[in-house]
């Protein structure tokens, strides 16, 4: 894997607990941060692909932001126990 490295600023108090929970996982800062970056983009990307599919089926079935609402409560009322 070919790395590069680049220049980063944090305020002290964000950089304190970064290193912290480095040091508590045993793995350096740049791991940690590596990861939490890792773990942010894979979870931006879930939510995109959520979003498109809600986006496809409000297309399919016609529906309006406003209905997602009331179909929620529809289906509430008909499932409660």
């Amino acid at each position: 894997m070919r790395t590069r490295t680049v220049n980063i600023s944090f305020n002290k108090d964000l950089l304190d607990k970064i290193d912290k929970a480095a040091q508590d996982e045993s793995r350096s800062r740049s791991e940690l941060i590596r990861e939490a970056a890792r773990l942010y983009l894979e979870k931006k990307k879930k939510w995109e692909d959520i979003f498109r599919f809600g986006d496809r089926q409000s297309a399919q079935y016609g529906l309006e932001l406003n209905d997602i609402g009331k179909e929620i409560k529809k289906y509430r009322s008909k499932n409660k126990k």
